[in-house]
């Protein structure tokens, strides 16, 4: 039961941290957003780490996995996530994260030798299904992007999941050798944040001005709730219950960040967008289940 509620509170987790990048739309750019989070993001699990001693579960090879991890999960996927919500929202967005457990099923096949099995292959279709639905349900949510707009997003929601995937796969063996949780994000989100520093040499990445400090705020928030707070939630639910129903219930971002999207917008998603989501949830569950 613990491990049932600690999985469902990362995935609101989540869903608060989307729904805090979402309202700073227009007021940071992507890269400078991703730079500002991994910054605070690198304070608060590095000091969560020098309190709990975890540095000294990393080595020299655990290092270099998790500085692959970052490369692909935080400075490649973090970017294009930021911007991914900008575009489309905080709800296609997180539907079309799903694809993350796809992506990770292939990049398990071709390069660990998993097997996939058909009921897998039926998790894949409903996750596609459930995405299909929730662009067919825009029309009831009213105006969204144009076409071009809405392809770009999809596009780099894409390369988020795939970004994630790849992320995850390399940080696993790291994990499995007993890297703390919070030493392991600080050392991704570390690496993160000096990356997007040093691409403020390239004339183009500079910010035309800071954030505002409700901005600053916000983005602070978005650190909190999605690397901090809901990342060590699913640290824990993963301390309590197998990965196979953690993974699931920690995949309900999609169907919770529904009624936050209702509470910010007053107007209620429509039956589409529930069915969407609804889809897209089975689909993550089938195919870790049948893992």
């Amino acid at each position: 039961m613990l491990a049932v509620v600690l999985s469902l509170a990362a995935a609101a987790s989540f869903a608060l941290s989307a729904m805090q990048i979402a309202s700073v739309t227009g007021r940071a750019g992507p890269l400078q957003l991703a730079r500002w989070q991994m910054g605070l993001a690198f304070v608060m699990t590095a000091a969560a780490s020098v309190a709990l001693g975890g540095w000294r579960s990393i080595d020299g090879a655990g290092f270099l996995y998790l500085a692959g991890s970052s490369a692909f999960g935080i400075m490649l996927a973090t970017t294009t996530y930021i911007a991914t919500i900008q575009i489309l929202g905080p709800r296609l967005n997180a539907l079309v994260f799903t694809l993350s457990a796809p992506f990770a099923l292939a990049l398990g096949y071709l390069v660990r030798g998993e097997t996939v099995t058909p009921a897998q292959g039926a998790g894949v279709v409903l996750i596609l299904a459930g995405i299909v639905v929730a662009l067919a349900a825009r029309a009831e949510d009213g105006p969204g992007p144009d076409r071009r707009r809405l392809w770009l997003g999809l596009g780099l929601g894409l390369v988020t999941a795939m970004g994630q995937a790849a992320g995850s796969l390399l940080a696993r063996p790291a994990m499995l050798a007993g890297a703390e949780p919070f030493t392991a994000m600080a050392i991704r989100s570390g690496l993160g944040a000096l990356f997007f520093v040093a691409l403020l040499a390239l004339p183009f990445a500079r910010p035309a001005a800071r954030p505002d400090h409700q901005a600053l705020t916000r983005i602070g928030y978005s650190a909190l709730t999605g690397i901090f707070l809901g990342m060590s939630l699913l640290m824990a639910a993963l301390a309590h219950g197998g990965v196979g129903i953690v993974t699931t219930l920690s995949s309900t971002t999609p169907i919770l960040i529904l009624p936050m999207v209702w509470f910010v917008s007053g107007r209620p998603p429509g039956g589409m967008a529930w069915a969407g989501a609804a889809l897209a949830v089975a689909g993550t569950a089938v195919i870790t289940l049948a893992a």
